[in-house]
């Protein structure tokens, strides 16, 4: 998972900023594209992209600040914390069946804990090779 020749932390080439960036995109697209293809009215279809908005941001300072990256990468922790909580509300709401709204509580809770699972790797790592 992680690239021994350097200092960082990696999966598949990309560094945590990098991976919270991409992260940070994908939900920003999500909800704008599940909102639209539901023609949903509720502002809570955009979610995801609520969330992605500073994941994408913290991963972009973390690049473009590097004696802030810490800061930064904790920052993005916290909203893709937000991700995994947010989406286990898909467990209150799976009887109504996988819809655009299920299914998106769905996608939050499985990447929200996939993401927060590469963080904790990533903080694990760091910690070791101080």
């Amino acid at each position: 998972m992680q690239d021994n020749t350097t200092s960082e932390f990696k999966v598949l080439g990309m560094s945590m900023p990098t991976i919270s960036i991409s992260y940070g995109i994908f939900l920003i697209i999500w909800g704008l594209l599940i909102s639209n293809l539901s023609s949903s009215d509720s502002i809570t279809s955009y979610f995801p992209s609520f969330l992605g908005g500073p994941l994408f941001l913290s991963g972009l300072l973390a690049i473009k600040n590097p004696e802030k990256r810490k800061l930064w990468m904790h920052i993005s922790v916290v909203f893709g914390l937000l991700c995994a909580l947010g989406g286990t509300r898909y467990f209150m709401k799976m009887n109504d069946g996988l819809n655009y709204a299920t299914g998106s509580m769905l996608m939050l809770f499985a990447t929200g804990s996939i993401y927060m699972f590469l963080c904790v790797k990533s903080f694990i790592y760091a910690r070791k090779n101080k």
